[in-house]
């Protein structure tokens, strides 16, 4: 009996996994595989910065959506999208903000909402429920993915300088795109919060250019304004606009799931120094609700303006399918209000910011 309790676990045939084993690897690829781990990260290593740079980080998927959402929102509204614009306003500071700020509350190791819910509900109906939910988590990463990258292409083609070397090969374009950004998830990034605040600031610094640029060729040119109204009174009164304006704005949350990540990226943002000794992180706390309010009135006052601007400037066959503004309202504006080699930098920046949104390290709090 002494010797079958003495007897150790390789005599039995049982090799243990030692947590040193997957250091000992010799290929990345498998400590990748087996581990988890980026390629570029031997040791779980977390640094956390200051809210405001982390801000970039989230910005880089919520920001973002500045490149596609205009001209999605001039597509399924027209005259009306500042209408539906304004209730997805409303929507976010009312409701996605105090939502997510409870979850930051609640969460703040970054687990996000999906996590709270699994601990909220019990037995096999929550976990059927978090499973869906799941589901849908998934199929938004697949179409957040796809869609970033086919309005990068988007932007890459109907640039003027751009357009003789890719011509009109859009999917080939695509799937280059995203098969580069499966290369670099593979490879991961040292450095995220450095890369999301060298793109995300000046990718938001063209948008207010262009769209000032736009506020004064309205103020120069009184003569829009009464198109405008002549077009929404086509839709009837403000009774009629209102609810069409309250059905079509679910189709311009797009930007949304940027709450999501703002919350997931928590352990990244730095507290107060009574967060080491607290159960509780209060500063960290209160540093990620900046965060999420600060993101959320900058993405409004940035989805307001641009759908005001783009509305009066740019004409309906130019944001129908197939048309130059389309899925591009901001970028057509640019090329059209400041010429040729401003709407290149800002086609560049679009490119840049809409491709890195498509990785998937951009959602959690593992960059």
């Amino acid at each position: 009996m002494a010797d079958i309790q003495t007897e150790t676990p390789e005599a039995r045939g049982f090799i243990p996994l030692l947590p040193t084993a997957a250091k000992e690897r010799r290929h990345l690829l498998g400590q990748w595989l087996f581990s988890g781990h980026r390629l570029d990260m031997h040791e779980e290593q977390v640094k956390t910065h200051p809210w405001y740079l982390v801000l970039w980080l989230t910005g880089v998927d919520y920001f973002s959506t500045l490149g596609y959402q205009p001209g999605i929102a001039l597509l399924a509204a027209g005259s009306i999208s500042p209408f539906a614009t304004a209730i997805l306003i409303a929507v976010t500071l009312l409701c996605a903000l105090p939502i997510y700020s409870q979850v930051a509350f609640r969460s703040y190791v970054g687990q996000g909402s999906i996590a709270m819910l699994e601990n909220l509900l019990a037995g096999w109906w929550g976990k059927v429920f978090v499973l869906v939910l799941l589901g849908f988590a998934a199929t938004d990463f697949v179409i957040t993915m796809t869609l970033s990258a086919a309005d990068a292409t988007q932007h890459a083609i109907e640039n003027p300088y751009l357009h003789p070397y890719l011509g009109d090969a859009r999917m080939a374009i695509t799937i280059g795109l995203l098969a580069l950004l499966a290369l670099v998830f593979l490879r991961g990034f040292s450095e995220a919060i450095g890369l999301a605040t060298f793109v995300a600031i000046p990718y938001l610094l063209l948008n207010l250019v262009v769209l000032a640029r736009g506020l004064a060729e309205i103020a120069q040119h009184p003569a829009y304004l009464p198109k405008w109204r002549e077009a929404l009174a086509v839709r009837g009164d403000w009774t009629g606009i209102a609810i069409a304006s309250a059905l079509i704005f679910p189709r311009l949350a797009l930007g949304l799931s940027g709450f999501e990540t703002g919350v997931s990226v928590m352990p990244l943002i730095r507290g107060s120094r009574n967060d080491a000794t607290s159960e509780v992180p209060h500063g960290r706390i209160s540093a990620t609700r900046k965060l999420l309010t600060t993101a959320a009135l900058i993405m409004s006052v940035m989805l307001l303006l641009s759908s005001f601007v783009t509305t009066l400037l740019v004409p309906e066959e130019a944001y129908r399918t197939g048309g130059k503004a389309a899925g591009r309202a901001i970028a057509y504006l640019a090329h059209q209000q400041l010429g040729t080699g401003f709407g290149t930098v800002y086609d560049i920046s679009t490119i840049l910011i809409l491709w890195l949104r498509a990785h998937p390290r951009w959602r959690g709090c593992s960059i």
